[in-house]
C-alpha cells in the first residue's frame, strides 16, 4: 500500500490531486490522524519510539531497553512526520543490529517476526501509525536478542532499528 512515506512531490499539487493519491491511506484520514491513549497494557510495558526529522537521522528508541522474559507490551509513538511501524526480530547468535540485508523493494525480510505494532490507535498489524499516534502489540518472549524495526521502504537503511534484550 502506498503511504506517506512513498510519495514525494515537485511543485506544487492541488487538493484535487493529493486527495486522488491518498485516498483510503489510513495515515491521511481525519480519524488516523487523531492522538489516542493505549489501554492498560498487560506484561512489562515498554515504550518505543518512531522518529524521523529534516535536521536528523530516522531511529527508533526503547525503554527500557531490557526486560524479563514472559508477557511483553510494545507502545509505539509515533513521533515523527512520516507514517511508521514496529516489527520485532529476533537476532541469530553474533547477529550485529542494523545488518540485515535490505531486498530490492527496500526492506528486511520479516520471516520469523514476532509480532508487530502497525495500527493507527490499534493493537497488532495495520497499514502503519501515523505521525502523532500510537499502536501497541503484546508478546510472549523469550530470553535474548531482538531487533525493533520500521520496516516501511527505506526506514531500516536509514537507521531505524535498535536493540531490546530479553532476560531469564
Amino acid at each position: 500500500m502506498m503511504g506517506l512515506h512513498d510519495v514525494w512531490f515537485t511543485g506544487t499539487a492541488t487538493a484535487a490531486l493529493t486527495a486522488a493519491l491518498f485516498a483510503g491511506t489510513p495515515a491521511v484520514t481525519a480519524q488516523a490522524a487523531q492522538q489516542c491513549t493505549p489501554p492498560p497494557l498487560p506484561g512489562k510495558v515498554v515504550d518505543v519510539k518512531l522518529t524521523d526529522t529534516t535536521a536528523g537521522p530516522m531511529r527508533v528508541t526503547v525503554s527500557p531497553a531490557e526486560v524479563p522474559a514472559g508477557a511483553v507490551s510494545f507502545r509505539a509513538s509515533n513521533t515523527g512526520t512520516l507514517a511508521h511501524e514496529l516489527v520485532v526480530l529476533p537476532l541469530a547468535k553474533g547477529q550485529a543490529i542494523g545488518k540485515r540485508p535490505v531486498g530490492s523493494d527496500a526492506r528486511v525480510s520479516e520471516t520469523g517476526s514476532l509480532g508487530e505494532a502497525s495500527r493507527n490507535c490499534g493493537e497488532g498489524e495495520g497499514a502503519g501509525i501515523a505521525p502523532g499516534s500510537t499502536g501497541w502489540v503484546t508478546l510472549k518472549l523469550r530470553p535474548g536478542r531482538y531487533e525493533l524495526v520500521c520496516n516501511f521502504p527505506g526506514h531500516y537503511s536509514s537507521g531505524m532499528h535498535t536493540a531490546f534484550d530479553v532476560t531469564k
